[in-house]
């Protein structure tokens, strides 16, 4: 079994910055891609960032310029750094990891963390 766990959500204005960590722990034999999702009140789940286990990044254009993904392997740990933040960027943040065990390969979530932008 394997455990994501988020941090580093809260409340921020307009115009501020919020840096969003996820550690990986468990029976981990390697980590594909690790991203993040957001979820606002009546909206979809939408993908935000992406980051393959080499380094390859994939954004949503609603954030690129603005979201900064990366993540360290040796922690199993993915981090989004967000600048700029506007009112629209408030949602609960997910990560998520494609985590290969012994046996299988499975798509994990963590458990969320709110994301407010409100002066």
């Amino acid at each position: 079994q394997v455990q994501l766990v988020e941090s580093g959500g809260g409340l921020v204005q307009p115009g501020g910055s919020l840096r969003l960590s996820c550690a990986a722990s468990g029976s981990i034999f390697s980590i594909n891609a690790m991203g993040w999702y957001r979820q606002a009140p009546g909206k979809q789940r939408e993908l935000v960032a992406a980051i393959t286990s080499g380094g390859s990044t994939n954004y949503a254009n609603s954030v690129k310029g603005r979201f900064t993904i990366s993540r360290d392997n040796a922690k199993n740990t993915v981090y989004l750094q967000m600048n700029s933040l506007k009112s629209e960027d408030t949602a609960v943040y997910y990560c998520t990891a494609k985590v290969t065990e012994v046996l299988s390969t499975t798509n994990y979530w963590g458990q969320g963390t709110q994301v407010t932008v409100s002066s």
